[in-house]
């Protein structure tokens, strides 16, 4: 007999079958052949043969926040990390690396670029190969780095967030850390326990100080107050960025309201502009940019703050890119290795990098035309 132990695991017996959960919002089964199981640990015969049905398990994960079959993307699943910009990491030829370890949100924004319900699929990473990979990537540009960590959703809800934070943070060029989120989520806690682990900045997406017009926006009740509380409190550990993203007719009046909200807090307040997305939610027309930086000004006089920035303002530097292995226009052959999110999408693998694919089967070999290569972010079509 054999007991196995799994931090980010934890097992129940059902009638007949052992349910996994997984990083706490996935789930799959796999069968009942153990002797003993507790939360996190469970005593088997056969090691050999209960590692062989975990493993397909974890190929069969489900998202039971969304109801989507998830992907579990680890240094043994054949999948690099670069090449999407839906998960892994992206260099944009700047000190700030994106690191994406989950989609999924717990809101449903009606103005969100990335909409969910259209996408079929969720992703989740292991943060030791996002840790491991990141650090590949930093020995390469060698320069200082930002680890923003900016998720299709929210990252919270992935529950390996502080030994990813961790990981980061030991990285030698690594010198800040900073996170997108709605801060729902949040506790003075989890906050005291992500600055210990080295994140030094939140960039929070209050859209409204009033609570009807912040529910309209998140799709779903939203706690306006406990967020501006979450925010008083970060304000006193670490960098705070308030960022609303601006929709017309729908949050006009609430941008001065977050600014003097932020002016309280000592705290830089970046409004972003609402864009249109093909395969957003689109529920206005984006305000045009001289229209959008002329209102920023008209603010910034009203409320004597600064809220148009450069990049330089955030430290961002141009800094060494990875080089791309191939460009707009080349005929390559891909491996598929799993659907996409979208429909009839599926991504694929070639010269260390993933490619997101359209029209290719969910497996074999696939001959792509590459329509975009922009940032190592890679898109192609079956040729």
């Amino acid at each position: 007999m054999t007991t196995l132990s799994f931090n980010n695991i934890e097992f129940t017996k059902k009638d007949d079958r052992l349910e996994v959960c997984f990083l706490k919002i996935f789930k799959a089964d796999m069968p009942l052949s153990s002797h003993e199981v507790s939360k996190h640990s469970i005593t088997v015969d056969s090691e050999s043969r209960f590692m062989m049905h975990l493993d397909q398990a974890l190929k069969n994960l489900t998202n039971t926040m969304t109801g989507k079959p998830a992907v579990y993307i680890h240094r043994n699943s054949g999948i690099p990390l670069v090449g999407s910009g839906e998960f892994g990491i992206v260099d944009r030829g700047t000190s700030l690396l994106e690191v994406k370890p989950i989609t999924s949100c717990n809101l449903s924004c009606i103005y969100c670029s990335i909409d969910q319900d259209r996408r079929m699929i969720d992703f989740v990473v292991e943060a030791d190969y996002l840790v491991d990979e990141f650090r590949k990537i930093a020995d390469f540009k060698d320069c200082p780095l930002e680890a923003h960590i900016g998720t299709q959703g929210e990252p919270l809800l992935y529950a390996d967030i502080l030994h990813l934070i961790e990981g980061l943070d030991n990285i030698e060029q690594v010198e800040r850390i900073s996170m997108d989120t709605n801060a729902t989520m949040l506790t003075k806690r989890m906050v005291d326990d992500l600055v210990k682990a080295g994140l030094t900045q939140f960039n929070v997406s209050l859209n409204s100080i009033t609570k009807k017009t912040a529910d309209t926006l998140a799709g779903k009740p939203y706690p306006v107050k406990h967020v501006k509380e979450m925010c008083s409190y970060i304000a006193k550990k670490a960098d705070l960025t308030l960022a609303p993203v601006y929709v017309p007719g729908f949050n006009d009046d609430e941008l001065g309201r977050i600014v003097e909200f932020g002016k309280r807090l000592k705290a830089r307040v970046g409004i972003q502009n609402f864009l249109n997305y093909r395969f957003g939610r689109n529920p206005v027309r984006q305000l045009p940019w001289p229209k959008f930086y002329s209102m920023l000004r008209k603010l910034e006089r009203q409320h004597d703050m600064k809220l148009i920035f450069k990049p330089e303002d955030f430290n961002i530097r141009p800094c060494k890119q990875l080089p791309k292995p191939f460009k707009k226009g080349d005929i390559i052959k891909a491996e598929i290795v799993c659907p996409g999110r979208l429909p009839n999408e599926s991504i694929g693998v070639a010269e260390g990098r993933n490619i997101t694919i359209i029209g290719c089967r969910s497996s074999g070999s696939c001959r792509v035309k590459i329509l975009r290569s922009k940032h190592n972010i890679f898109y192609g079509k079956k040729y």
